[in-house]
């Protein structure tokens, strides 16, 4: 980790936003994302005693897509159409996938959905990711190709990027944020959407020269 470029990339983020987070150009941002909105909705929909009833919450999946800000529109509408063709037992199977990652196996879990997906050519790292970052956000990261990417190169990391969803990459690069993470101020040290977020609107502005 290039420590050097990130105290940089913070410096600059404070200059263009004083009050970092809480400025209101970035709780404006927050707003549009609904985030806390989206937060309330799988802490409801996706507790552990939620996955009695597969349909409901596969369901309940289908919905946190196709409302996530997070998640593009090509793989929203892609993902709800060929969600309808599931069959109950793949139903089954991508929603058991989703309840150990998130209460128990969690890399049996996540190569379980990626088995799901697979078949429909749907397992993109939104999709897989985007459920977590909103469950535990101060834990969990949402993969976005190009602000992964972009940060594996801006700190000059040794991880490279594969667009093919593995878990392995995934536990490296969650390592890697979490990691990054602890050498920012403490007022940066909130959700790792947001904090991904900070990372790449700052890597944009220092690149751009601002």
């Amino acid at each position: 980790m290039n420590i050097e470029k990130l105290k940089t990339l913070e410096k600059h983020f404070f200059m263009a936003y004083p009050m970092g987070f809480d400025t209101p150009e970035m709780l404006e941002i927050s707003k549009k994302h609904k985030v806390e909105k989206m937060k309330d909705y799988v802490n409801a929909h996706f507790r552990s005693e939620c996955f009695e009833d597969v349909e409901r919450v596969f369901a309940d999946y289908i919905k946190l897509i196709s409302q996530s800000s997070l998640v593009s529109i090509f793989e929203k509408a892609k993902f709800k159409d060929l969600a309808k063709t599931f069959t109950l037992e793949e139903k089954a199977k991508f929603i058991g996938g989703v309840q150990a990652f998130l209460y128990g196996d969690q890399e049996l879990g996540f190569t379980t959905q990626i088995e799901v997906l697979t078949r429909y050519k749907i397992a993109k790292w939104p999709i897989l990711t985007v459920l977590g970052v909103y469950i535990r956000p101060e834990f969990e990261v949402l993969i976005k190709p190009t602000t992964a990417k972009g940060i594996l190169v801006y700190f000059e990391e040794d991880l490279k990027y594969v667009s093919k969803p593995t878990y392995a990459f995934y536990s490296q690069f969650r390592t890697l944020i979490n990691d990054i993470k602890k050498h920012t101020d403490d007022s940066l040290q909130v959700d790792n959407a947001a904090f991904c977020g900070f990372l790449m609107m700052s890597m944009d502005d220092h690149q751009a020269g601002f």
